[in-house]
């Protein structure tokens, strides 16, 4: 799955509580992430969306948290053992040819995949896993920098994942992002 992945000091800056300025958890994915949910954090890193949703799918949720790099999930664990989150989160490194998330076959109720999509060299492949997992019904979010993406290559991810089986159904606003809000048919 992987292509250019981001470096683990990266992640430190990603998880820094300065970005909730720009991207607080809450108010960008508040109303898509409700109690009880099994949700799927798509390239997790250290867990800036991931310990936000732990709260908000409470303590009858799960989130399943997925990075490709080891360090960046045992960061994660650290940060949700301090949190008293670790109970909620599942936290899982996959593989460059699998999300290796093949157990959780439609019991996923809402994905994210915030800054990941630019990262992947099998887009077919990685849209694929995520419908397979997902509940009819289920949403997924994406997010791309638009200094990582152009028009052209975010408008291709789209047509991928409707190809995949998804219809779009909202482009949420984020300031300097491109975004589409998914639907599994």
């Amino acid at each position: 799955m992987a292509g250019r992945v981001c470096p683990v000091w990266v992640g430190y800056l990603l998880a820094s509580p300065l970005r909730r300025l720009l991207q607080n958890p809450q108010k960008t994915l508040g109303k898509y992430v409700k109690p009880g949910m099994k949700v799927l954090d798509i390239g997790c890193a250290m867990g800036f969306f991931s310990l936000a949703m732990a709260r908000m799918v409470e303590s009858e949720g799960k989130v399943f948290c997925v990075d490709l790099q080891e360090k960046m999930i045992e960061s994660l664990k650290k940060r949700a053992t301090k949190a008293g989150l670790l109970d909620r989160i599942s936290p899982r490194v996959c593989s460059d040819s699998s999300l290796e998330i093949n157990d959780l076959a439609g019991q996923i109720d809402f994905a994210l995949a915030f800054y990941v999509v630019h990262e992947v060299s099998d887009i077919p492949g990685f849209m694929t896993q995520i419908h397979k997992v997902l509940k009819p019904g289920g949403k997924l979010f994406v997010a791309e920098p638009r200094g990582h993406t152009t028009d052209d290559e975010y408008l291709q991810t789209e047509t991928i994942a409707q190809e995949a089986g998804f219809s779009i159904i909202d482009h949420p606003k984020i300031r300097k992002d491109r975004t589409t809000l998914f639907v599994k048919k």
